[in-house]
């Protein structure tokens, strides 16, 4: 044990009666002392609610007054309030003996506050979605406070969440982020402890939601928070490995008269249980894969080596690496069928395991594909979009036969019940590597495709160095410019990179096709325009969850509020970042049309080069966070708002599970392909055996715990099964729920 200069000092102390009280009093001294980073932990914030009625018993703040002391509504009559203040404005309470005068406000004139930390019942409203995916999962955009979002995450997603991805505000004193509803800056003496508190129960919360045994956390940040965050992190995953990289965004600079300019800002990687960082592998390489860089692109690069330089120094510490499958379905707009011949043909697949029985021979564009009859015990593949439009395949018929017989071909991902899959081969570079040993294979498959992991020599896969210097991540070509394209005229302060963010999440999950991405810090939305690049490059299935509330900036605040205008009107809300920036952006994304419904100019560069009017093939949908009344809850009114929750836990995918039929009347029992929701205990024996195979979930409603048991009995015991609406309850609200 290393001694201290009070073991000394005590050494000198004759009385052994005294120096043994002065030991224990100095040890209890140092059970209670902090070690590590030691902050304030703030008065909790509070957010306004200016969706959520108002009713006796809530506490409430002027609407107009950003620094309204706290009210509770005692009654309600007629449009007006009697309410009586219960805090000051700086949040600290107050005795009712101190301000008990009570006052009367017209109800229009407040909104209802929530204190975090204090028990909320989260749901989910649906406010649209856009469809290009097929049977995808659906990537999910949050309109809300991320606080209550990721409390709400917790019932959907505990332990599920494969990647977390923020840009939290960096607290740079430029008003860039609030605190209590009131911006911090630089002359806040409590910046960097309310920052913290801030950042922290945030991240206990992103804690639970990501898997303790293989997960990723990315946090970005510069240099005002980073020596504060880097603590925070070590003390909230204990055990994890972390890093910092260090990535050049602007060569030019940020001009700072008298200091150093920046041009750089930090990643933290927070590795959990055994997730490692992929290797960077040279097709992963975009700065230097694309021949057309700019020349300001060139300029800002300046000097920079190659990531591939000085590899050698890793070269024994190399792990497997995934081969790289592409799909065969040609994807850009221009191939569809008759643009070339021979492309257009079925690859029959064996029905019960998906592996490959024959290719046939390409039909001529007249020839209804409906014709071709399969052989015996399998079904035909075509290469079509989701939407049915009839493209073309990849490789002539006899090309793929050849890639086919090495084992260099293969259907990927293949559904019995919905006869689908992905059709998948090598590309000429992968089989130019294995035939000249560059890549040594470990084994085959079933269907005697090649494995999908093999070793390398560290020419192809090197590990990533800290310091990244890559034209790619460019702030203001691959973010500001690439948001004016997708919705010119919408402007967001300083969005990331998009392929600076699609390398980040790479290196996490590009070996994960069907990841789970969190983003609660969302901002433009770009990290759901990673993940949908990611998709397309090796054909996964990675759903985003994104969050963002739905503020504007203080500029825009002011002129509101001098043209009437306050937060909840419509003419508000419709300039917040998530109607203005957000919801647009993801949708234009995917769609490839701008708001205005036009074709979107320029094409994608990096990694993977194509039309940004393409789109892409995934889904989408936007809720806002809602907060429930527990009696509604329990007397199954809110369903509505639970509806999307079920969905979510069960997958995202497919359609949300409702309480009626199509002519608006309450059924019984609900499935989808994926869950089920029993609304009527004394019909659960048709809800089970009305289960399709492909449901992995079960929600249900009953109060009595006899029959939830002899329920869940009878589904499959891989099956999750619910008891609602106790699950739910007790999660929130623990005295509410049932035994």
């Amino acid at each position: 044990m290393i001694r201290s200069e009070l073991d000394v000092l005590l050494d000198k102390v004759q009385d052994s009666a005294l120096r043994a009280d002065l030991r224990s009093q100095i040890d209890r001294i140092n059970e209670r002392r902090s070690f590590g980073l030691v902050f304030e932990r703030h008065i909790p914030e509070r957010v306004r609610l200016p969706q959520h009625p108002i009713r006796v018993g809530s506490h409430v703040v002027s609407r107009d007054d950003a620094n309204s002391p706290t009210f509770e509504v005692l009654t309600i009559d007629e449009g007006y309030a009697t309410i009586v203040q219960v805090r000051d404005a700086g949040g600290a309470y107050v005795r009712r003996g101190e301000h008990g005068v009570r006052e009367r406000a017209a109800v229009d004139s407040l909104v209802v506050i929530s204190d975090f930390g204090e028990p909320v019942l989260p749901g989910l409203r649906q406010l649209g979605s856009v469809q290009r995916g097929g049977g995808k999962p659906y990537h999910v955009v949050i309109k809300g406070e991320n606080y209550h979002a990721l409390e709400a995450l917790r019932f959907t997603h505990a332990g599920k969440v494969d990647c977390i991805y923020i840009d939290p505000p960096y607290n740079s004193g430029a008003r860039d982020w609030k605190y209590n509803n009131d911006y911090v800056d630089e002359s806040d003496e409590y910046r960097h402890s309310k920052w913290l508190a801030f950042m922290e129960r945030r991240l206990q919360l992103a804690k639970e939601l990501l898997n303790p045994d293989d997960s990723v956390l990315i946090v970005t940040i510069d240099e005002k928070e980073h020596l504060r965050l880097g603590l925070l992190l070590e003390q909230i995953f204990q055990g994890a490995y972390i890093e910092m990289v260090t990535s050049v965004i602007s060569a030019k600079g940020a001009y700072r008269r008298g200091h150093f300019s920046r041009v750089e800002e930090h990643l933290f990687f927070v590795c959990i249980g055994a997730a490692r960082i992929r290797p960077w592998t040279s097709n992963m390489l975009p700065s230097y894969a694309d021949e057309e860089s700019s020349d300001r692109d060139a300029e800002d690069a300046g000097p920079e080596a190659s990531p591939l330089d000085d590899a050698d120094a890793d070269a024994d510490s190399v792990d497997p690496m995934p081969i790289e499958w592409l799909g065969l379905r040609r994807r850009e707009p221009s191939s569809v069928r008759g643009a070339r011949p021979n492309q257009f043909y079925p690859i029959f697949v064996n029905r019960l395991d998906g592996s490959l029985h024959s290719i046939g021979e390409a039909i001529d564009d007249s020839v209804d594909r409906n014709s071709i009859t399969a052989p015996a015990g399998t079904v035909p593949l075509w290469p079509l979009k989701p939407d049915g439009t009839e493209m073309l395949w990849g490789l002539s018929p006899d090309a793929l036969r050849l890639n086919w017989a090495s084992g260099w071909a293969r259907v990927n991902g293949w559904n019995k019940t919905k006869r689908t899959g992905t059709v998948q081969y090598l590309p000429s570079g992968t089989i130019a590597q294995i035939r000249s040993g560059r890549i040594t294979l470990t084994g085959r498959g079933a269907d005697g495709s090649v494995e999908g992991y093999a070793t390398a020599n560290v020419s192809q896969w090197v590990t990533p160095k800290r310091v990244w210097h890559l034209p790619s991540h460019n702030a203001e070509t691959g973010g500001t410019n690439v948001l004016s394209a997708l919705a010119p005229g919408r402007r967001f302060p300083y969005p990331k990179s998009l392929y600076a963010v699609e390398d980040a999440i790479r290196f996490a999950v590009g070996d994960k096709p069907a990841a789970v991405v969190l983003d609660y810090f969302a901002g433009s939305g770009t990290t759901a325009h990673a993940v949908a690049r990611l998709n397309k490059q090796d054909g996964g299935r990675r759903i985003s969850i994104m969050v963002t509330d739905n503020e504007v900036s203080a500029v825009e605040a002011t002129q509101l509020r001098s043209l009437g205008w306050r937060p909840g009107d419509p003419e508000w809300e419709a300039l917040g970042i998530f109607e203005h920036v957000t919801r647009p952006r993801v949708t234009s994304t995917i769609t490839g049309r701008t708001p205005d419904g036009e074709p979107i100019r320029g094409n994608y560069r990096f990694t993977d080069q194509f039309p940004m009017a393409d789109g892409f093939e995934e889904n989408a949908v936007f809720f806002e966070l809602r907060y429930l009344d527990a009696d509604d809850v329990d007397l199954g009114m809110a369903f509505e708002d639970l509806a999307p929750m079920l969905w979510l836990r069960a997958g995202a995918e497919g359609p949300i599970a409702g309480r009626a039929n199509g002519a608006g009347a309450p059924v019984p029992y609900v499935w989808t392909d994926r869950y089920g929701v029993l609304f009527d205990e004394d019909r659960w024996r048709r809800f089970v055996s009305d289960r399709p195979n492909t449901a992995r979930a079960a929600f249900i409603v009953t109060y009595s715990p006899t029959l939830f048991a002899g329920v869940s009995a009878e589904l499959p015991t891989d099956m999750e099964v619910i008891r609602l609406p106790d699950s739910y309850l007790s999660m929130f609200l623990p005295d509410r729920g049932r035994a």
